[in-house]
């Protein structure tokens, strides 16, 4: 969580020298190349229905960074973090229109938390948000549909998990230096300071960070996980305000812990914190 929330201000660092696709295609390639060479026993045997679903979900998590990159390109650093969490609300709604899972009671007080938050928190003087805050909530619309097609890609026959998030990010990769040859002019790096950002963007904030979650996960649960997770916008607004000097207005500051409420509350099971107290 802490690797992803400062990855926000790394990303703006890189942009001013790499193209959108450029960085992606450096950062996921990269990622790739590592989780290859750390996990490659575990992931030598692949395969075809593995890969099958590896291409088709990192297709999606094109299009998830593609709004977190973009995104922070045209609003604050603080707004990103907190927008692309949204996540966590949007799940359980597309679950429910697109896979009939049944959502908690909970869910429509979450949303209109939610929308509160985001009004407050992007919303200017016009009522308009900006364009990066339309593309972070992109972003995490598409990070929403990504969780649900691995929902249901691990449960089929003969798939890796643990496979299918390190080749995810091979094809993440491929998809993303194949139109940053399209419509960019892809370079490496030329400063110090960039090619820093691209190397902790790299190894700590993709690499490192899907295989720490990957076996995290193991010695503790999804619930955890989520909750744990809920402090990823908390971590970006303490770099965007200490390190980048950003500052937002009072309403927006609102607005965030709003939104970080409504998170907490998607994410936390009452019904058993209840009845541990009552025990």
């Amino acid at each position: 969580a802490l690797f992803w929330g400062g990855s926000y201000l790394l990303m703006d660092i890189s942009l001013t020298e790499v193209e959108t696709f450029n960085l992606n295609a450096l950062r996921f390639i990269s990622a790739f190349l590592i989780a290859l060479v750390v996990t490659f026993k575990k992931i030598k045997n692949v395969n075809r229905i593995t890969i099958k679903y590896a291409a088709f979900i990192g297709f999606i998590l094109m299009f998830v960074y593609i709004g977190a990159t973009y995104g922070v390109q045209y609003t604050s650093l603080s707004n990103t973090g907190f927008l692309c969490s949204l996540t966590v609300v949007i799940t359980p709604i597309l679950g429910f229109f697109f896979k009939g899972q049944k959502p908690e009671k909970k869910l429509i007080i979450v949303v209109i938390m939610a929308l509160i938050g985001i009004a407050l928190l992007t919303l200017n003087d016009q009522l308009r948000p900006a364009l990066g805050d339309i593309l972070c909530i992109m972003c995490a619309f598409a990070y929403a549909i990504h969780l649900l097609v691995i929902e249901t890609a691990v449960q089929k026959e003969g798939v890796n998990a643990f496979q299918l998030g390190v080749f995810q990010l091979g094809f993440a990769g491929l998809y993303q230096l194949i139109i940053s040859f399209l419509i960019e002019t892809p370079h490496f790096p030329t400063t110090p300071k960039v090619w820093i950002s691209v190397i902790v963007l790299s190894i700590f904030c993709t690499g490192l960070a899907f295989i720490i979650q990957t076996v995290a996960q193991q010695y503790t649960s999804a619930s955890h996980v989520g909750v744990i997770f809920t402090s990823e916008p908390v971590f970006a607004g303490l770099v965007a305000f200490f390190i980048a000097g950003e500052v937002l207005s009072i309403r927006a500051y609102i607005g965030a812990v709003i939104l970080l409420c409504s998170i907490l509350i998607m994410e936390l099971d009452f019904r058993k914190i209840t009845g541990k107290i009552r025990r």
